[in-house]
Order: structure tokens, then C-alpha cells, then sequence
């Protein structure tokens, strides 16, 4: 960093350095180190920083605030905005597709079922299932 830099990240940032750009402060504490100007150009930003801090905010005026609120973009209502349809038509799709995966993995095991394994199956549940159906084959 130089002295011109220095000044000028003075004038536009004031005197504390935390409101300077994350990447010039480290070299600005290095340039106070070795420019025995740099704490003269930081107190001059201070007295600036003071006054603009003490002097009152102007109120705006009736005019200007109407204005403003006129000229705000309008929000759309509901499903009218734009793109918020397509969280209903997403969560529609998910289910019809969750069904037909479903339907079509039932159907092949379903295709599948023989004799020995609906018995195995029907035991877990019931076990009198099991003595019927050794009374059907046998």
C-alpha cells in the first residue's frame, strides 16, 4: 500500500478500519507501522466521521414517500405468481409416479407367488393357515 491509497481508503471508508474493505486492512495497519503520516490522515477522516456523524438525517418528504410506495412492484396473489404452480404439478407428479412404481413391483411379486411360498408367508401371520393348506395339497 501507498500513501495515495491510503488517503483515499481514508476519505471513502472514514477513520475505522473495520469499515474498510476486508483485504486493505492488513496492509493499511502495516502502512501505519512504517508512514508516520498515516495517523495525521486517520485523524483528519475522524473529525469528518464526527461531523457527518452529528449532523441530523433530513426527514423525506410526503411527496417523495408517495412516490416511492407507487413505484414498488406489485406482489401477484397466491397461485397467480409466477413458477408457484409448479410446487403443486412437482408434488402431483411424485405421487403418480409413486403409485405406478408401487403397482408395478406388487405385480411381479404377485406373479411370482407359488403355493409353497403363500404358505410360508400365510404362517407368519397365522399358523392354522399352515394346517389348511397341507390339507389342500395333501
Amino acid at each position: 500500500m501507498n500513501a495515495e491509497r491510503f488517503k483515499l481508503l481514508a476519505d471513502a471508508y472514514g477513520a475505522n478500519l473495520d469499515r474498510w474493505p476486508a483485504n486493505e486492512r492488513a496492509a493499511a495497519v502495516a502502512f501505519m507501522g512504517e508512514d508516520p503520516d498515516a495517523p495525521v490522515w486517520l485523524a483528519d477522516a475522524e473529525s469528518l466521521d464526527r461531523l457527518l456523524g452529528a449532523a441530523p438525517l433530513p426527514a423525506p418528504s410526503a411527496v417523495l414517500r408517495e412516490e416511492i410506495i407507487a413505484s414498488a412492484p406489485r406482489a401477484k396473489a397466491g397461485w397467480m405468481r409466477r413458477g408457484a404452480w409448479m410446487s403443486g404439478a412437482g408434488l402431483a407428479a411424485a405421487c403418480v409416479l409413486g403409485v405406478m412404481v408401487g403397482a408395478n413391483l406388487s405385480g411381479l411379486y404377485l406373479e411370482e407367488a407359488t403355493t409353497d411360498v403363500t404358505m410360508d408367508v400365510s404362517t407368519v401371520f397365522d399358523g392354522s393357515a399352515y394346517f389348511d393348506a397341507l390339507e389342500i395339497s395333501g
